[in-house]
C-alpha cells in the first residue's frame, strides 16, 4: 500500500520533535497545567501573529463559536445567518442557544458565503452574520462588512480552516482572517493548518468590551473567583496544548507555503481535465489550502474515490449533506427548502491529500492515480 495520508502529523511533529518535546516535559515539571504561563505566552504570540488586539485560548473550536454568540446578548428566537455548506458546528451553536440558524447559498466557485446570499434573508429578527472561510481562503469581507453595518449586525468569523490567510480589502489595507469582523474563532484540532495534539479553539477580537466579555464567559461568568456575573461555561486551553501551539506557531508561514505549493502542483497537473474543476482562489484573499477540494464535473465521484481507495489513496468529502437538510436542523427548515447549487456541491466535490511534509506526501502518485482514472473514463 501507498501509506499516503490527508495530513501527516507524524512526520511534521518528527521535524520539530525535540522542541515539542522540551516544552512538553518544561509544561509538566512547572504543574501550572491549567492557565499557566504558557498559555498566556500562546494567546500573546497570537495576537502578535494576527496583529489582533486580544486572543482568548478555549477548549475548542465549537466552544469559541458558542461564547462569541454568548458575548453578543442575542436573545431566543434571534436569527443568525450562515452558511448551508459548512461543518455542523457552525449552525449547531446557534441551535443550541436558543437561536435560530438561517443557512443560505455559497458562491459556487469558492464555497464561501457572499453579501448577495445573505441580504434577502435579513429581516428584523437578524441579529448576527457567521462567515466560514471554508477551506483556507477568505469570504469576500468587505461586502459583507458594508451590509452587517447598514443593518446593524455582528459579523463573527469561523476562521477554523484558514488561520494564516490574508484578505486585502479594496484600498489596498490587508487583514489576517478572524480579525475583520467584530468577533473571530478558530479551532486548533490536530489536522488545520495549526493544529495541537489534543483539542483546543480561541476567539480573537479588536474590542476590549467583548474581550472582557469573552474571558467571562469562558470563565464560568467571572472576573473575580467566586463571583459570578454572567452564566458562562467552562472553555479553556490546557497549558500542554498552547506549549506545543507555541512551537507551532513560529512554524504556521512555513506549513501554509508547502500546503500552498502542493495546491500549485495539483492544479498544474489538473487544469487542463474537462472532468474535475480545480479550487477557484479568490482575488482579494491567499489561499492556506486546509482543503484541496476538487469538483467532479462529467465523472462519477463515487468511482473515482472508489478507484482511489484501491491504491491506497484517500480522499474525503467535505460535506455530503447541506445543513438544512440534516435531521437535527429539521424544525427550522421547510422540508421543501433546496438549494441548487449547495446540493451540487455535496453530490460532486471531493478533498485530496495536502499536507506540510510535501517529501513524504507522494504527491505524484496521488496525481498519476485521478489522471489514469480520467483517461480510463
Amino acid at each position: 500500500m501507498n501509506n499516503i495520508q490527508m495530513v501527516d502529523l507524524k512526520s511534521q511533529y518528527l521535524k520539530i520533535k525535540k522542541e515539542i518535546d522540551k516544552e512538553v516535559l518544561d509544561t509538566i515539571n512547572s504543574t501550572k497545567y491549567i492557565n499557566g504561563p504558557k498559555v498566556h505566552e500562546f494567546a500573546s504570540n497570537l495576537a502578535k501573529y494576527l496583529k489582533c488586539k486580544y486572543v482568548i485560548p478555549c477548549a475548542n473550536g465549537t466552544d469559541a463559536l458558542q461564547i462569541a454568540l454568548m458575548s453578543c446578548d442575542l436573545s431566543p428566537g434571534d436569527e443568525v445567518i450562515c452558511p448551508s455548506f459548512t461543518y455542523v458546528a457552525t449552525a449547531e451553536v446557534v441551535a443550541l442557544l436558543g437561536l435560530v440558524p438561517v443557512m443560505v447559498d455559497v458562491d459556487e466557485k469558492t464555497f464561501n458565503i457572499k453579501a448577495e446570499n445573505i441580504k434577502p434573508f435579513i429581516n428584523s429578527k437578524t441579529k448576527a452574520i457567521v462567515p466560514v472561510h471554508l477551506f483556507g481562503q477568505s469570504a469576500d469581507m468587505e461586502d459583507i462588512l458594508s451590509l452587517a453595518q447598514e443593518h446593524d449586525l455582528y459579523v463573527i468569523e469561523d476562521n477554523a480552516q484558514a488561520v494564516g490567510a490574508e484578505y486585502t480589502f479594496t484600498n489596498g489595507e490587508t487583514k489576517k482572517t478572524g480579525t475583520i469582523g467584530h468577533i473571530g474563532t478558530t479551532s486548533f484540532f490536530p489536522s488545520k493548518n495549526l493544529g495541537c495534539y489534543g483539542d483546543g479553539g480561541a476567539i480573537f477580537t479588536n474590542d476590549e468590551e467583548l474581550a472582557s466579555k469573552i474571558k467571562m464567559i469562558a470563565n464560568h461568568g467571572q472576573e473575580k473567583r467566586y463571583y459570578h456575573k454572567v452564566t458562562g461555561c467552562n472553555s479553556r486551553l490546557d497549558s500542554l496544548q498552547a506549549a506545543i501551539l507555541n512551537v507551532k506557531l513560529k512554524y504556521l508561514d512555513e506549513y501554509n507555503q508547502n500546503r500552498l505549493k502542493m495546491a500549485n502542483k495539483y492544479d498544474e497537473a489538473f487544469r487542463d481535465l474537462e472532468q474535475i474543476t480545480i479550487p477557484n482562489r479568490s482575488k482579494k484573499s491567499t489561499h492556506v489550502f486546509h482543503q484541496y477540494t476538487l469538483k467532479s464535473e462529467s465523472i462519477n465521484r463515487d468511482d473515482i474515490l472508489k478507484y482511489l481507495s484501491n491504491r491506497g489513496i484517500p480522499a474525503m468529502i467535505y460535506y455530503p449533506v447541506p445543513l438544512y437538510k440534516q435531521e437535527a436542523f429539521s424544525k427550522y427548515v421547510d422540508p421543501n427548502f433546496k438549494i441548487a447549487n449547495i446540493e451540487n456541491l455535496c453530490n460532486n466535490v471531493f478533498s485530496l491529500p495536502i499536507h506540510s511534509e510535501i517529501e513524504n506526501s507522494k504527491q505524484d502518485v496521488v496525481i498519476e492515480a485521478v489522471q489514469s482514472f480520467i483517461k480510463s473514463v
